[in-house]
């Protein structure tokens, strides 16, 4: 058994607490902390967990092992140091921090005190995406020629006037980096990260924000394949997420519930992730907390086996990286950019 803290009581903490509650025979909350009084209460109010006033005690507390860390962007740095400073293992909410030498940082300062560090890109632990991937390595599409990733949610305005929300200072960007990291992820894991991209980013009439609320990029991977990426939270009502796949020898396309599979032999079959709810539309947590329990195992499974959780922090490097080519070629009025591992 191992016992957890959770830091950070937000909007990101019901999927952990139902992940949590169905982990229950392998890890114990120890206690959840928040600096808000009001927003403490509330929790307890509601999941009768035990609660924490005091950060530094829980670091102090030897019996517990790791920590959930699910607070704004910006706290994460700090937060990482201290726990690992602390000899706690640490699962943090996406993404990394504000910015890539933040985020570089992190990973280094738990690197450098031995502690594990897993990031939650949960759609990893998706059971199509875990499909695709085997049939992407046994060569069953062939030789990858197309890819396109489209994540198309819906956010009110309401969203955006949270404080802090859409932030550079807080969040570090806007829909790739808040909401299309997910579809990212996920495709970088089918493909690996393109070697170039020309994108462009911008705020739109939709909403009134600081950071960029629609992208479009192009991508040139290293087979010479093509892709194109885009994202908005303007796309009322919201609709599922899609990552394309097409190759020499079928396709593949991923949605928000599974993906087909089709092959220029005839077959063609679906493998179903079993489980509803996709978070497009203007409740950002209405899905299943299936694949956060599967992450979850899988981090507390890191914890004991003594290697490194399957979404590490050194993985999560590699969307950051996507992102900020993106970013920077809008930048540049769309120039094409390298991408950095």
């Amino acid at each position: 058994m191992t016992r957890v803290a959770i830091i950070g009581l937000g909007m990101a903490v019901k999927p952990h607490v139902a992940a949590l509650h169905a982990l229950r025979h392998r890890a114990e909350v120890a206690a959840c902390y928040s600096p808000s009084p009001e927003r403490r209460a509330a929790f307890a109010g509601t999941h009768g967990l035990p609660i924490a006033d005091d950060l530094d005690a829980i670091l102090a507390d030897p019996s517990i092992e790791a920590v959930l860390v699910l607070t704004p962007p910006s706290t994460h740095l700090d937060l990482v140091r201290r726990a690992a400073a602390a000899g706690k293992h640490v699962l943090l909410e996406k993404p990394l921090e504000i910015d890539a030498g933040r985020a570089r940082s992190l990973v280094e300062a738990a690197e450098g005190a031995g502690v594990r560090l897993g990031i939650v890109l949960q759609n990893r632990f998706r059971p199509s995406l875990e499909g695709a991937r085997g049939l992407l390595r046994e060569g069953t599409l062939g030789e990858l020629v197309s890819v396109s990733a489209r994540l198309s949610n819906y956010r009110p305005q309401s969203y955006y006037d949270e404080p802090g929300r859409g932030t550079r200072a807080r969040d570090g960007g806007g829909v790739l980096l808040t909401q299309g990291i997910h579809t990212l992820d996920a495709m970088i894991a089918l493909t690996g990260l393109p070697e170039e991209v020309a994108g462009f980013a911008a705020t739109s009439r939709a909403h009134r924000m600081e950071t960029e609320d629609v992208a479009h990029a192009a991508l040139r991977f290293a087979n010479g394949a093509l892709g194109a990426v885009s994202a908005t939270t303007a796309a009322f009502p919201g609709f599922p997420d899609a990552i394309d796949l097409f190759g020499t020898l079928g396709s593949l396309r991923l949605d928000s519930t599974g993906a087909d599979v089709a092959l220029l032999n005839g077959r063609q079959w679906r493998i179903d992730d079993g489980s509803a709810g996709n978070g497009a539309g203007a409740d950002p947590m209405a899905f299943s907390s299936a694949n956060h329990e599967r992450l979850i195992a899988d981090f507390l499974d890191s914890v004991s086996e003594g290697r490194e959780p399957r979404v590490s922090g050194r993985e999560a490097l590699k969307v950051h990286a996507l992102i900020d080519a993106i970013l920077a070629s809008s930048e540049a009025s769309g120039a094409p950019r390298r991408v950095g591992g």
